[in-house]
């Protein structure tokens, strides 16, 4: 896709690209996350009761457990077609950082499966009776959580790689390493809806983001080359 003369960003901007026009011929891969997050919101107050009181209780819960699942959802998909059309192969012989290469992935796989649950978070606030002076909240912790799902995921999906049980298994090995942003993230959403200030679970949700992705990338490529040996 690259070659050695193309500069570092040049490169991981073709990766991006790519990965986007891709995941537009194929829109159920947008989709399918956000609509699935949309009906496990909308099925709790079918399940139990339209009392908006206790629908801000169980709100920040319903909110992030379908958040980590929707994640999970799209995770699969990550690498997976670039392993059998040979991408993975040609981006490891490409002549540049693969961690580097594959972190451009990774923010793809984000901008199309994390960036719409942030966009319908205030529909999903809505639904839930949430106040809207938490909407902001929502969505900003949405937006730093789901970013370190991605970056999880990604290493996760690089080690299931060669896996026939792929799914499965990289489920065991996410949720465990998901807990905090999902606890941290309820936390900031509660904290919101209660008319408290959130700023402790929001840095560090901020401090996970910035760790994985710093050394996300590095784990993910190493478990490539792995993959592909």
């Amino acid at each position: 896709m690259t070659t050695l003369t193309t500069s570092l960003p040049r490169a991981a901007w073709l990766v991006l690209e790519r990965d986007l026009r891709l995941a537009f011929r194929r829109w159920e891969q947008v989709t399918h996350p956000v609509m699935f997050f949309l009906m496990v919101a909308t099925l709790f107050p079918l399940a139990l009761s339209p009392e908006p009181a206790l629908l801000r209780t169980i709100a920040p819960g319903v909110v992030w457990v379908g958040a980590l699942l929707s994640a999970l959802l799209a995770l699969e998909s990550l690498f997976r077609a670039d392993l059998e059309d040979g991408t993975l192969e040609q981006l490891t012989l490409s002549g540049q950082p693969l961690a580097w290469l594959l972190l451009a992935k990774t923010l793809a796989h984000w901008l199309l499966s994390g960036l719409p649950l942030v966009v319908a978070a205030p529909l999903i606030a809505a639904g839930l009776a949430a106040p809207g002076e938490a909407v902001g909240t929502l969505m900003l912790s949405l937006a730093l959580g789901t970013g370190v799902l991605s970056f999880i995921g990604s290493v996760g999906a690089a080690l299931t790689l060669g896996s026939r049980r792929g799914s499965v298994l990289l489920s065991l090995l996410v949720l465990p390493l998901a807990m905090p942003v999902l606890i941290f993230g309820a936390r900031a959403t509660d904290q919101a809806m209660r008319g408290e200030v959130a700023d402790g679970p929001l840095w560090l949700l901020a401090a996970m983001l910035i760790l994985s992705a710093t050394l996300s990338p590095l784990a993910t490529a190493a478990a490539v080359r792995v993959s592909l040996e």
